[in-house]
C-alpha cells in the first residue's frame, strides 16, 4: 500500500441526509474549482509515475479517436493550471513547470501521448468520451485509482455497457446521463461525488478482493472510506467530454469522526439495497460496520 494517498480526514461525506438514493447528484462547477490539486500532489503524482512505469497497460489506454481530444485537453490544462494554481504551475513559453515535483514538460514535444501527459500533471484521473448518434463511448483514459473496474475492459465501450454492473443504473440513471451529455455545453461544468468502503487502502483496486474477517471493535481501524470527486466538461473544439476522478481515502475512524457522520452513514447503509451493498464492497462487512457506526453514534 502506498501511504501517500491516505488522509487523516475526509473532505467530503456524501451521505444525502442518511438515506441512500441512486442519483447523479450534480452541482454546477466554476472554472477555478475544476481540479483539486491539494498538498498531496507530489505524493500522488509519484504513485502515478510508479504505476505508469510498472503497469502501463492497466492504467493508460487510448484509441486513435482520442488523439485530437487528448491534445485539446492538454492545451486546456496548460492554460488552466498556471492561471488557477500559480503557486504550483508556471508556464514558460511552450514549457510547463510543476514546482511540486520539479518536473519541466515540453508541451510541443513531450514524448508521450497527450492524455498520458495530462494524467501526470494533476492528481485527477482522466477519461475521454466521444458522442456519436446520441451514444457516448470511452475512447481514452489515464486511470491510476480505479475502484473495481479495469480500463482495458471498458475502452471502446458505450456508457450503458460500462455502467451495466451498477445496480439500478439502467432503470434510474441511463436516460438522465444521456440527457446530461447531450445538453452539456463547452464552458459549463458539473461535479458529483461517489463513495465506497474497502478493507484495503490501496488506491489502485481494479478488482475486488475477498473480504477478511472483521470484528466490530476493529472496523474503524480496518476499514477505509473512499470518495471520488468526479467532474464533467465538454471540450470546445473536438466536442469530447472530459470526465475527471479525484480519489480521497481515509481510515474509517478518521473519516467518520463525529456521531452525526456515523448516524448518516449507518442510515445510508441500512437503506441501500443488498445488490448495491455488494457493489460498493459493503455487504461482507455490513454487520461489524453497522455495529461500529451505532456505537460511534
Amino acid at each position: 500500500m502506498d501511504g501517500a494517498a491516505i488522509r487523516d480526514s475526509m473532505p467530503y461525506l456524501p451521505f444525502d441526509g442518511g438515506r441512500f438514493r441512486l442519483s447523479m447528484g450534480l452541482k454546477a462547477l466554476a472554472e477555478p474549482e475544476w481540479l483539486e490539486i491539494g498538498g498531496d500532489i507530489a505524493a500522488v503524482l509519484a504513485r502515478k509515475r510508479r504505476l505508469l512505469a510498472t503497469r502501463p497497460g492497466e492504467v493508460f489506454a487510448a484509441l486513435p479517436a482520442a488523439a485530437a481530444p487528448a491534445a485539446e485537453l492538454l492545451a486546456l490544462l496548460a492554460a488552466h493550471l498556471p492561471q488557477h494554481h500559480p503557486a504550483i504551475y508556471r508556464r514558460e513559453g511552450e514549457r510547463l513547470v510543476n514546482r511540486a515535483t520539479a518536473e519541466d514538460w515540453d508541451l510541443e514535444r513531450p514524448g508521450l501521448h497527450p492524455l498520458d501527459l495530462a494524467g501526470r500533471l494533476v492528481p485527477e484521473d482522466f477519461c475521454l468520451l466521444l458522442t456519436e448518434d446520441g451514444e457516448s463511448r470511452l475512447v481514452g483514459g489515464s486511470v491510476c485509482s480505479p475502484a473495481r473496474w479495469r480500463l482495458a475492459e471498458k475502452l471502446g465501450r458505450l456508457l450503458d455497457v460500462i455502467h451495466a454492473p451498477v445496480p439500478g443504473y439502467a432503470e434510474t440513471l441511463d436516460r438522465p446521463v444521456a440527457r446530461l451529455l447531450a445538453q452539456l455545453k463547452p464552458g459549463k461544468m458539473v461535479w458529483r461525488l461517489n463513495w465506497g468502503l474497502s478493507d484495503d487502502p490501496e488506491p489502485f483496486q481494479p478488482a475486488a478482493a475477498a473480504a477478511r474477517p472483521l470484528a466490530a471493535a476493529m472496523a474503524g481501524e480496518r476499514l477505509w472510506f473512499r470518495v471520488e470527486r468526479q467532474t464533467l466538461r465538454r471540450l470546445a473544439v473536438s466536442g469530447a467530454v472530459v470526465f475527471t476522478i479525484r480519489t480521497y481515502i481515509a481510515r474509517l475512524d478518521a473519516a467518520i469522526a463525529t456521531a452525526a457522520a456515523a448516524t448518516e452513514l449507518a442510515g445510508a447503509v441500512r437503506t441501500m439495497s443488498p445488490a448495491m451493498q455488494d457493489y460498493k464492497g459493503i455487504a461482507p462487512v455490513a454487520a461489524p460496520l453497522l455495529a461500529w457506526l451505532d456505537a460511534r453514534a
